[in-house]
């Protein structure tokens, strides 16, 4: 019986390490973009459809509506409407692929400080109002589908 089970296991091991969780609409584009390319020259990009590539770094706790990507020093948001994916919160650390809408959004230093306190709240951290000093314009995706690679 213990032969029969290590033998499945090695015949499943091939297909689990090239697994990819679909979520939302099927990926659209070409080629993925890095983070690092999309944050060089957002402004250009802006209100256009993008696909991107990088590391999970963090997703929402409550509701998994939104990831960010990292690539190297650069960050960036993938949001969704509550609902529409739920990013899996076991996600972190995994590379992934999504692709949306590039928006930029500015925001007053009273908006920073209620997006700021907000997602504090989500995830459980402190937050300092003062620590927000300006108002800030961010990009962000409005994510329609994504890959995350295992």
């Amino acid at each position: 019986m213990r032969t029969i089970v290590c033998v499945f296991t090695l015949l499943a091991l091939p297909f689990s390490i090239f697994a990819v969780q679909k979520l939302g609409k099927p990926l659209t584009l070409d080629k993925p973009m890095t983070v690092a390319d999309v944050m060089a020259n957002p402004s250009s990009l802006a209100g256009k459809m993008v696909q991107v590539k990088g590391k999970i770094s963090e997703v929402c706790q409550m509701a998994g509506c939104w990831m960010s990507l990292v690539d190297g020093e650069n960050i960036l948001r993938i949001k969704v409407n509550d609902g529409d994916i739920v990013f899996p919160k076991e996600s972190v650390g995994k590379m992934a692929i999504a692709e949306g809408k590039l928006e930029k959004i500015e925001l007053t230093r009273d908006q920073m400080i209620a997006r700021a306190k907000h997602e504090a709240d989500e995830q459980g951290r402190k937050f300092d109002p003062k620590s927000v000093r300006a108002g800030k314009t961010i990009y962000q995706i409005q994510g329609v589908g994504a890959v995350v690679l295992d």
